[in-house]
Parts: structure tokens; sequence; C-alpha cells
């Protein structure tokens, strides 16, 4: 029995890997490495480079490992890339997912965890979102994401295949010992930016828009700690292997911070200012998404440990740190 992680070689997969590793699970990778490297997956691990679209290579891997339960984080995930180039999202979100759980059912993988986004809600209106809220996504990613749930919903009440679909908010920080963390250095995500702006890797900061109807101007969104993110999936993991239902949960806290509440923590984080400027609007970005967060805590008892900006942005420096000293 043994447990594939797509996109194990990257920023979110590779947490997983290392948790679902102290658990004493028997972990295979598979990843392209179009965005990672082997150097970020641990001895011990069997990797596997390729895509989750090769149908045949998903065959070989299923049945040589044996595996039962899939966690698929493989996919693209920048909204305004999105925009510009709606079909790549299509066919590296939607129509490669499709190809993945055609070969999990054909292999009789039991449990599937999909890494879904808060990006299905759209503009939302005021206050927190439900699971339960409309699903009316702004931009390609959101809707390639939106399509791939539809996919899982179809073949769970048509096979044994149960799945999970955990909607992220914005995902930030780092493994808090320093064992992983974002190391792309054209990553996307604005704690990471920040970090590095903070450490002079960047010449300056980039605000998109502070006109947006928030308290500053600035987008608001839920962080949620990539530590505690992981603890989520291995509890969907748990629950799906005690006989759990197809289910869909949010992954946030519940309180939203703005970029320039973000700016804020990692100044103070890193005891001076940041070179910062304003710049347009980003297509395809929302004013504010804030999760519901109470039924996986309901129901999966989950119970984040990491859930302050402070913490979650003192872990991403102190990674990002790790890196400038590392040349």
């Amino acid at each position: 029995m043994s447990v594939l992680v797509t996109g194990g070689a990257g920023y979110i997969g590779s947490h997983m890997v290392l948790a679902l590793i102290d658990r004493g699970e028997r972990v295979v990778v598979l990843d392209d490495l179009s965005t990672s490297g082997r150097a970020i997956t641990p001895a011990g691990v069997i990797l596997v480079e390729g895509d989750v679209a090769d149908q045949a290579l998903l065959r070989r891997l299923l049945a040589e490992h044996g595996v039962t339960d899939v966690l698929h984080f493989a996919g693209s995930k920048v909204v305004p890339e999105s925009v510009e180039d709606p079909l790549g999202y299509w066919r590296n979100n939607t129509a490669a997912s499709r190809d993945l759980i055609e070969a999990c059912v054909g292999a009789g993988v039991a449990n599937f965890i999909f890494s879904s986004t808060a990006a299905v809600y759209g503009a939302a209106e005021a206050g927190l979102l439900p699971e339960s809220a409309p699903t009316d996504p702004a931009n390609p990613y959101g809707r390639s994401k939106l399509a791939t749930e539809w996919i899982l919903q179809d073949v769970s009440a048509a096979t044994s295949l149960r799945h999970v679909s955990l909607r992220y908010f914005n995902v930030a920080g780092a493994d808090p010992a320093r064992r992983t963390g974002q190391r792309s250095p054209t990553a996307t995500h604005l704690v990471k930016r920040a970090c590095q702006a903070a450490l002079g890797r960047l010449p300056f900061l980039g605000v998109f828009g502070d006109d947006y109807p928030t308290p500053d101007g600035t987008c608001v969104r839920d962080y949620i700690h990539v530590t505690d993110l992981v603890d989520a999936h291995a509890l969907a993991l748990d629950y799906l292997r005690g006989g759990g239902g197809s289910a869909t949960f949010n992954c946030g806290y519940g309180h939203g911070s703005s970029v320039r509440d973000v700016i804020g923590a990692v100044e103070q984080a890193a005891g001076h200012k940041l070179p910062v400027r304003t710049l347009p609007r980003r297509p395809g970005d929302v004013a504010t998404v804030v999760a519901d967060a109470s039924r996986i805590k309901a129901e999966l008892g989950w119970t984040p440990r990491y859930d302050t900006l402070d913490q979650l942005v003192s872990h991403a420096l102190a990674w990002e740190s790790s890196l400038n000293s590392d040349g």
C-alpha cells in the first residue's frame, strides 16, 4: 500500500510528502519538475518524473507501487496567467486531472484528495464563504478547478472512488523546521515576494491596486499556513480511509488580511521598511475572499496550529533567509 503525491516536488506537495513520511507512509511522487527540482524530494521517497496526463505511465506506476490513495497537487495556479492562457489551464488542470482520475478508477484506487481553490467562488459577497456559497469563478484558473471538482463528483457517484476536494484559500509560510518551503525565485505569492523584497532580492514589491472596496483599498485574503493545510490533507486521508463519504471542505482560518497588512507583518519581522510600488490591478483578482472553515473543524477535527499572520510570515522569512545564505 502506498500514497501517490502528484506535484510532490513542488511547494505544497513537498510539505505533504514530509508529513506523510513523518506518519510512516510509503510515498511515491509523480512530478514533471517544471517548477521544482529533485533536491526538494527527501531520500527514501520514490520519485517518478513525468506528466499526470501520461496514461501509460500512470497505469504502470499505480500498479507497480500498489497505490491505494492519491493526493493530487499537480497543476497550474497563477490567476493572471490563466487569463492570458486559458487553454493551458484547461489542459494542465482539468484535462490532465481527468486522465489521472480515469487511471485511478482503472487501477482500483480507493481514495482521492484534490487540491482545489477558493477561486471557485469568484467575486464573493461580504462575509465568510461557506462551502455552500455559489460557485461563479472570476477567472479560468477557478473554472478549471471547479470543472475538476465536478468530474470527481460524477465519478464518485458512478464508481467506488471516494474523494475529498479541499478548497484552499491563500497558502503561504514554510515548514517551521526549515526542511522545505517555496523555492521558486519567480513565485507570485505575496508573502514570498514580500520576503524577497525584505532581503533585497527584489528591487521593489508591487501592490496591484489600491482602490478596491476594502478598508485600506488593497485586496483581502485568508492566508493559511502551509503546515496547517497539510494537516488538513492528513485528516482528510484518515477520514476517507475510515469510510467517510466524498466531501468538499474549505481550508482557511476565517479571518482576512489585506496586502498592506502582509507588508506590515513582513516589515515588523524584518525590522525595516519594504520598497513598495503601487501598480494597476491585475486581471482576474477579486476584492475579498475569506473562508468559513467551520465545516472542516467540525467534521474532520481540524485545529490550526499557526493561524496568525505573524507566525506565517516569520516562518516564510526564515525560509527565504536560508535560501539567501545558501546563495
